[in-house]
This record gives structure tokens, C-alpha cells and sequence, in this order.
């Protein structure tokens, strides 16, 4: 589907050969990608530090990159999946592309509104695999280092794997990036290899091995290793899904990196995002485009899906489902589905450590508070009820 012209008040940027959307506020400077939708790069603070957490893929405008499908082509920031997964498997006649066509086609520009204190970019996407719109909304608050976005499944029906993609580029050094979460119940690795060496890629760890703790993951040599530190295991691919705590109200995960002085973290329904898949990419693919270069890249990427296996895998019973989890929602045409997600940063002094908990502010000035491995506290203006909103 060709994208709606954009009008001539709201160009069109190009960054690393993408035709990008830019949207800014007092605090956050964003660009997102006309084709697939990839919200990327993004600067917080950037009248300050300039943080700018997300990676984008080192043959992003190369001669290289165009040889590719669009979303390796694209390959930025965060991305929305529908359905999420590699989708190798088709499910009752839908045969859909690695993440989705959300993940790949062209958006069709809809608004940029403006108010006094926020801006809105609407992109929507009509698909053809499984017929039906999806609406994205991405909203920045003057006075927030956040990202406020919204997915509006609407006119579909049918259970529906998704989820967000981001994907977080840190310092060449073993360990700088502190990871930690939410509660979580389930903890495996992927259930496969998740590379061949007879392809040119390599992964570490013990396929379908079960954890109850981010330090002791199994490895195929016996040995366990801690993935709560990254990068670690350069020249190699792995994966793993926490499954969170069906209890909780709010889920986060959050990525602190002491050295640069900052934490990312988001936010969501549990009901909604049910698990978060950890891609940690740190050169195990050796044929192309990867070529042994996409390093200290980590997706933390917050789903509703049976690992990143597609549609046909998470719709139907498989070993998350059996132990009481949801891999899968049921999408139908008389009742929209929205889909809420916070990303934000806050900065930290070097001795702040991991986060330990991402709690509401006390108070009636709302946000959240993040409180670190010895105690500190950062208060983080944010409008934590849009998770809740469905409009």
C-alpha cells in the first residue's frame, strides 16, 4: 500500500537512507521511519547529556542495506511486531513476514498535532495478510524524557501475537549495561539453537533450559553465565523470555548504564505485553547483513508471544500456555484492542547501580520513582495512566 503524501508542513528527513518523520518536544528529539514504522534514532535530554540509547544497524544507507528485506533494511530503534516472531510458519493461509507487515510497509501519514504542551504523530497501516488497520500513535510531553506509544488493532479479528522491539546500543565494555525487571515466574532460553554454525552464526546457551535467576543461565558447556551484565559473549547470538508475574498491575524493564549516567526503562500492562524476549546480538552472525558487526546490541523486547516464534507457534498450546501463560489475544472487529507503551529515560549518578524497583511517585505529582541497588532515588515525571487509555 502506498503511503499518503505528507503534507508539505511535516517533512520527511532522511537518516541512514530511511525516509523518517521527525517529532520533537523541549526534552526529546525523534525520527521515525516511513517504512516499517521504526522509531529511531531518538535523543533524550537534548538540550543536556544528548542520550541516545537506541542503536541503529551499522549498513542502515549502505549499498548492502538495499539488498535486504525492508524491516533488515530499515533496522532501528523500536518497532512494533503483528504478528511478532519470524512468522516461517504460515496459520490458516497467512503467510506474514518476519514481524509482520507493521514491521516492513510503508505507514500512511495521518496527523502531526501540536498543542501546547505535546506533540502527536498518526501514522496507520492498513494489512492484507489478515485484513485489518493498525493505528500508531506517538506522543511526546514537553518536560518528560519519555516516549508515549499506542497500537490500535481495529476492523481484524483472530488471536494476534505482538509486542514492541528495542533495540539498545551500549559502550564497548564487558558489563557497562545493568539489567533487571519486574517480576517474573518463567525463565528459558530459547527452546532451539538460536544460530547454526553450518550458516555462519553461533549461540551459547542451552536451548529450553529453565531459570529462576538472570545470574545462572545455562550454557551448552555446563557452565552457567550472567545475563543481568551486557555485553558479555562477544561472537554470539542468544535469547531468552521472562514471563511476567500475572499479577502484577505494572510491568517494567529497565536497562541502567552507570558509566554514561543513565537508565532506560519501560512500561506496560502485563495483561496486554505478557513476557519480554532478551535478544543479546554481539557479533554471532557472521553472513549478511550482520558480517560479524552488530555488536553490544540488546533487544529487550516486551511481547505478548511464544518466544519470537510467529503467529502459528503462539496461537496454538505450546509449553508457555501449558504452564498458565498467554502467548496469544484474540482481536476481534467490534471491540478495538490498544496496545500502551512508555519508554523513557532517567539520569543517574554513577553510583546508582542497577534499579531495583519502578514504583508510582509518591505524592501528587505523579511519575514514577526509580529506587537503585543502595538505595537512591530518582523521581521521573511521566503520565503512567496512559497505559491505561484506550483512545
Amino acid at each position: 500500500m502506498a503511503a499518503m503524501k505528507t503534507p508539505r508542513s511535516v517533512k520527511l528527513r532522511t537518516y541512514k537512507g530511511e525516509p523518517s518523520w521527525t517529532l520533537s518536544s523541549d526534552r526529546v528529539l525523534a525520527l521515525v521511519t516511513r517504512d516499517g514504522g521504526h522509531l529511531g534514532p531518538v535523543t533524550f535530554d537534548r538540550k543536556g547529556k544528548a542520550i541516545e540509547p537506541f542503536s541503529v544497524a551499522p549498513w542502515g544507507g549502505t549499498k548492502m542495506a538495499l539488498k535486504q528485506p525492508a524491516i533488515l533494511r530499515v533496522l532501528r530503534g523500536d518497532f512494533f511486531c503483528a504478528p511478532f516472531g519470524g512468522n516461517s510458519q504460515p496459520y490458516r493461509g497467512e503467510q506474514h513476514p518476519l514481524h509482520g507487515q507493521a514491521a516492513n510497509e510503508p505507514w500512511t501519514f495521518r496527523s502531526l498535532q501540536r498543542d501546547p504542551d505535546r506533540s502527536t504523530l498518526h501514522l496507520s497501516l492498513k494489512t492484507t495478510v489478515r485484513r485489518g488497520q493498525i493505528d500508531k500513535k506517538i506522543t511526546l510531553i514537553d518536560g518528560h524524557d519519555a516516549l508515549y506509544v499506542q497500537h490500535v488493532f481495529s476492523k481484524t479479528s483472530g488471536p494476534m501475537c505482538f509486542g514492541h522491539h528495542p533495540m539498545l546500543k551500549l559502550p564497548d565494555t564487558p558489563g557497562s549495561g545493568l539489567l533487571s525487571f519486574s517480576k517474573w515466574t518463567l525463565g528459558q532460553t530459547y527452546h532451539d539453537p538460536v544460530e547454526n554454525p553450518q550458516q555462519g552464526g553461533y549461540s551459547m546457551f542451552k536451548p529450553g533450559a529453565v531459570f529462576k535467576r538472570l545470574d545462572r543461565v545455562p550454557m551448552i558447556d555446563g557452565t552457567t553465565t550472567d545475563v543481568s551484565c551486557y555485553p558479555a559473549r562477544r561472537g554470539f547470538e542468544d535469547a531468552v523470555q521472562l514471563m511476567a508475574d500475572p499479577k502484577l498491575k505494572l510491568a517494567w524493564s529497565a536497562l541502567s548504564v552507570p558509566s554514561q549516567g543513565y537508565v532506560w526503562f519501560s512500561l506496560r500492562d502485563p495483561k496486554v505485553l505478557t513476557g519480554t524476549v532478551l535478544w543479546l546480538s554481539n557479533g554471532g552472525r557472521y553472513y549478511e547483513p550482520w558480517c560479524g558487526r552488530h555488536i553490544n546490541v540488546i533487544g529487550i523486547e516486551d511481547v505478548t508471544g511464544y518466544f519470537f516464534d510467529g503467529i502459528a507457534a503462539s496461537s496454538k498450546p505450546n509449553p508457555h500456555t501449558k504452564r498458565g501463560y498467554v502467548t496469544a489475544l484474540k482481536l476481534s472487529p467490534r471491540k478495538k484492542l490498544a496496545v500502551n507503551y512508555i519508554m523513557a529515560v532517567a539520569k543517574v549518578s554513577k553510583r546508582f547501580g542497577r534499579v531495583n524497583a519502578i514504583t508510582p511517585a509518591p505524592g501528587s505529582a505523579g511519575g514514577v520513582t526509580l529506587t537503585g541497588e543502595q538505595g537512591a532515588k530518582v523521581n521521573v515525571p511521566l503520565e503512567v495512566d496512559f497505559l491505561g487509555s484506550a483512545g
